[in-house]
């Protein structure tokens, strides 16, 4: 059950053209750096990104904005990248914004196989436009629908050859939900450990749910707005 692979690019080599990929991190914290490179070097196109944030102009998944290679962003925040809002704008990128709660539920139900989920989060907004609405006990709620990827990319700070992921302090924010919602998930790590190193009461992400891993090199882990107290 040896699930390691050599590279970011050896993982990501059968990702096609118009795939959907769910991509984990909450700004830049937590992001896949190697394999969000690998996939922009690899140069598929037309490609489905669910993601928390679009990146800046030039890191994490504002590298596939560049290439112009993300073809619908399904997002909650996107305030920090130029490029997105040109493509925006232009009307070169499908934009779908989602309430944060509402986004992190959605990727949980596809997860866990649940096919909807009703929320009073968006009611008589322009998010609920074309969408069920029901009244349960006076108050009104909006069917919202599971989100779910041929792919996930995840980042994690320990794996195991089996794919069991120990997330590290707030890099554990999307990564675990969006972990279970990809039909092929794939981790990247900053460190393989011996298989039953990993204390099982601290695994975040179980192997069931990790199809290929990867040791990562170089991160950045770019601070995407850093703000101190001025001195006296």
């Amino acid at each position: 059950m040896n699930k390691v692979f050599r590279s970011a690019a050896e993982a990501i080599a059968d990702i096609p053209d118009g795939a959907t990929l769910l991509v984990g991190g909450f700004g830049l914290c937590g992001i896949p750096e190697n394999l969000i490179t690998a996939l922009r070097d690899k140069g598929v196109r037309n490609l489905t990104v669910i993601s928390n944030n679009a990146g800046v102009d030039d890191f994490g998944l504002g590298l596939l904005l560049q290439t112009r290679q993300i073809k619908k962003m399904i997002s909650t925040y996107v305030g920090e990248n130029a490029t997105f809002e040109r493509q925006f704008l232009s009307k070169e990128l499908e934009v779908e914004l989602v309430p944060q709660g509402t986004f992190a539920e959605r990727i949980r139900a596809g997860g866990a196989g649940i096919g909807g989920f009703f929320t009073p989060t968006a009611v008589g907004t322009i998010v609920s436009q074309g969408k069920e609405v029901r009244t349960f006990d006076g108050r009104e709620y909006v069917l919202e629908r599971p989100l779910t990827g041929d792919f996930a990319f995840v980042k994690a700070w320990k794996g195991d050859r089996y794919g069991n992921l120990v997330y590290r302090k707030t890099a554990r924010n999307f990564n675990p939900m969006i972990a279970t919602a990809g039909r092929i998930t794939i981790a990247e790590v900053e460190q393989i450990v011996e298989v039953g190193s990993l204390d099982p009461d601290a695994i975040h992400t179980p192997h069931i749910y990790v199809q290929r891993i990867i040791q990562g090199a170089k991160y950045e882990k770019r601070i995407e707005q850093r703000t101190v107290r001025k001195g006296k």
